[in-house]
């Protein structure tokens, strides 16, 4: 089999296995790549110590050396904010996203916003340009001066469209994901204004759109994703009074495993009840002096019915909470909280509200066993056939930072060695100087230069 043909079938194999184009970081599929459940933050617990991502920005100031401020390790000694002997970037305030105090400047500027890209809630989309012709979402729009991010999705769902996006503070557009599909992205930080009708929470920017997915803060659904993320009725804000909302879950597999990343109730009067969809009986319920307990929650149906329901004075935050479907009961937990994962799922937009055809779920499993046993053969055909060519001359990269090299060691870093003996072959990294390298490779000849190139052109074909 030919190089550019191996690697054509190998990039059609394992082509289902790469992220969905469409996937998104705030995906309600993907909860795992996101450090933050609440619209501003307030629940972040990261370690990003500096005011941009990736080592930019001003680094922040420890906790424990802040008491001239406001807010310091002291003033929170329950550590219910996050704060402590650290540096890391929390929201203890509620302001609309986590910030640290930093050396005041000349201008007196002594915090700063934190721009971390692991921090925003599954279904929020990213921040798009917006250019105004043609609208970046092209549905329905309005304005409003109590404006706030649920108001915008409760406004899209109305009308039926998968899309929400705020903007300036004030405005609500509508969209679909078409209209995601051809917009622009923009900084995170561009999107800063503050809604009109909460001062916690941002809505979009000047000509830029903060782009939601109206499923979030619905009164029901049905959820057949593997994994994915269900919120109160109305968050990011608060739940109202008089709620009584349903979900159906029944991701594929044997059972599920639910994680609460926030739970939050007025009382024990409002009530988060979970049942077997089959037989309707009741498996565990919550309230607000009952709260889950921390850590994952593994029952073994999976097809789950779950209800909430708030008495007539209800106002809290909510809840939210991860699922993932387990292809069988004793499986081991998931990654850890905040981890990266890749996404089980691309975007569905409001496809997460939508039963597949029966049998779904069984197909799938099919699939992915199919698809894993004709990766293995492949990949063990194909390092047969590698091998084949080498079982006279065989070689080892030796471990090292720089890129492996044939011939001999040039200064501090490892490089290849290459002997040969008939009838067998054997391979020795020989950092230069090591006894222990060199004292094997002294009965051995080096290859010809006409051998070396070969070598040298089979590895580049790997």
């Amino acid at each position: 089999m030919g190089t550019q043909a191996a690697k054509g079938f190998l990039l059609l194999l394992f082509l289902p296995l790469l992220q969905p184009r469409g996937a998104s970081a705030g995906s309600l599929h993907s909860p795992g790549l996101s450090e933050c459940f609440q619209v501003n933050g307030a629940d972040y617990r990261g370690h990003q110590n500096r005011t941009g991502p990736r080592g930019a920005g001003r680094p922040c100031l420890f906790w424990d050396q802040t008491q001239q401020h406001s807010y310091s390790s002291a003033s929170d000694p329950q550590g219910r904010w996050g704060l402590g002997a650290h540096n890391f970037c929390r929201n203890p305030d509620g302001d609309v996203q986590p910030w640290c105090y930093v050396a005041e400047t000349e201008e007196g500027i002594y915090w700063r916003y934190c721009d971390i890209p692991t921090c925003h809630m599954p279904g929020y989309l990213g921040c798009f340009m917006d250019s105004g012709a043609p609208p970046a979402l092209s549905g329905p729009s309005g304005t409003s001066t109590k404006l706030t991010v649920q108001v915008c999705l409760r406004f899209c769902r109305m009308k039926g469209y998968q899309l929400a996006g705020v903007e300036a503070g004030y405005a609500c557009f509508c969209g679909s994901e078409s209209d995601l599909a051809r917009g622009r992205l923009a900084p995170a930080t561009d999107c800063d204004q503050i809604c009109f009708g909460h001062p916690g929470q941002l809505c979009g920017g000047d000509g830029r759109l903060g782009v939601y997915e109206v499923s979030v803060g619905s009164c029901q659904g049905n959820w057949t994703a593997p994994q994915g993320v269900i919120y109160s009725p109305d968050f990011p804000d608060e739940y109202g009074p008089d709620r009584n909302c349903s979900w159906a879950l029944g991701p594929p597999g044997a059972a599920v495993e639910l994680t609460f990343r926030l739970f939050e109730l007025a009382d024990s009067r409002d009530r988060l009840e979970l049942r077997d969809a089959a037989s309707g009986s009741l498996l565990r319920a919550f309230d607000g002096a009952r709260p889950p307990p921390p850590g994952p929650l593994r029952l073994g149906p999976a097809a789950l019915l779950l209800t909430f329901r708030s008495d007539a004075r209800g106002h809290a935050q909510g809840f939210a909470l991860t699922y993932r479907g387990l292809l069988d009961a004793a499986e081991g937990p998931g990654p850890p909280e905040g981890s990266a994962q890749t996404p089980a799922a691309p975007l569905n937009g409001a496809n997460v509200s939508c039963s597949p055809r029966p049998g779904a779920s069984q197909a799938a499993m099919g699939a992915r066993v199919f698809s894993t046993v004709t990766a293995v053969s492949v990949l063990l055909l194909l390092l047969l056939g590698l091998l084949r060519p080498l079982r006279r001359r065989s070689c080892l990269p030796a471990p090292g930072k720089g890129p492996p090299a044939l011939g001999p060691s040039r200064g501090p870093r490892r490089s290849w060695a290459v002997w040969y003996r008939r009838p067998r072959g054997v391979a020795l990294p020989c950092p230069p100087g090591d006894p222990q390298a060199e004292g094997p490779a002294a009965g051995y000849r080096p290859l010809s230069a006409s051998s070396q190139s070969s070598l040298r052109s089979l590895i580049s074909a790997l």
